[in-house]
């Protein structure tokens, strides 16, 4: 399937399955899965990057074992909206992993999520930098997936 837009994400999915989302950084993967009617973002995983092959094996494992029918990748846009070369990244990682599965993804602009979810964990909930560390690729996986969520059809 190919890489596509959001709308045409939600056409392509099975029923009852769920999308996850995706943080791409260069050390993990921040993982979040959707309820299946597709109102509501969960933290997931966070997948230590090792190689493509390896950590591609882990996330199709989620996304089997979690009837997961689609993916939302974070796009790391930068702020004057021009694509640099972490998008070219996430996108290379995007079509590698449709040349090992027949899943529809789309791309989410990412913009300040991994800052604003920072900010949420020291300003309003009070997390130790330890934990922060822990939680920090997956709850902005959260608000990748989520804001795709909430701009979906209804």
């Amino acid at each position: 399937m190919p890489i596509c837009n959001l709308a045409e994400l939600k056409s392509l999915l099975p029923r009852n399955h769920r999308l996850m989302g995706i943080d791409h950084g260069t050390k993990t993967l921040g993982l979040a899965l959707s309820d299946v009617l597709l109102m509501v973002a969960s933290p997931f995983e966070t997948i230590q990057r090792v190689k493509f092959t390896q950590d591609a094996k882990k996330l199709l494992d989620f996304v089997d074992r979690h009837e997961v029918g689609g993916l939302v990748l974070g796009l790391p846009v930068e702020m004057s909206g021009a694509e640099g070369g972490r998008c070219q990244s996430v996108r290379q990682f995007a079509a590698n992993l449709t040349d090992l599965r027949d899943l529809p993804i789309a791309f989410w602009d990412e913009r300040l999520s991994t800052s604003a979810v920072e900010r949420m964990m020291v300003a309003e909930a009070d997390i130790s930098r330890k934990k922060r560390a822990g939680l920090k690729d997956k709850l902005a996986a959260v608000w990748i997936l989520q804001g795709a969520l909430d701009s979906l059809p209804r």
